[in-house]
């Protein structure tokens, strides 16, 4: 596994918003504990170009490697707290970006 930055791409619906309101309560704590960070979300995404993804939110957020974003997801505590998420939201996927190698100086 590479050291290079990753992203965290997830595109959900939420449908019971004091479910997933007990999600986001305890999410940002554990995402600090494998160093994530939240890069955005939004509610009115376009495509401009292609399919669009479904509808709903899409949220970013970035970790330092893939190992600390699999750690992350993999952790107990982590998996416990997206009990929540499965509750209160309908997800169409979670997909993992990595980040382009740097390139050799020319």
């Amino acid at each position: 596994m590479s050291d290079l930055p990753v992203y965290l791409i997830a595109n959900l619906d939420v449908e019971d918003a004091a479910r997933y309101r007990e999600y986001e309560k305890g999410f940002f704590p554990l995402l600090k504990r494998h160093g994530g960070r939240f890069v955005t979300y939004d509610d009115a995404h376009q495509t401009l170009e292609g399919v669009a993804p479904r509808t709903g939110r899409i949220v970013i957020f970035q970790f330092p490697s893939e190992e600390a974003a699999r750690a992350w997801y993999e952790d107990p505590d982590y998996q416990a707290l997206s009990e929540h998420r499965r509750a209160g939201t309908r997800l169409h996927f979670l997909t993992l970006v990595h980040s382009l190698p740097p390139r050799p100086a020319a």
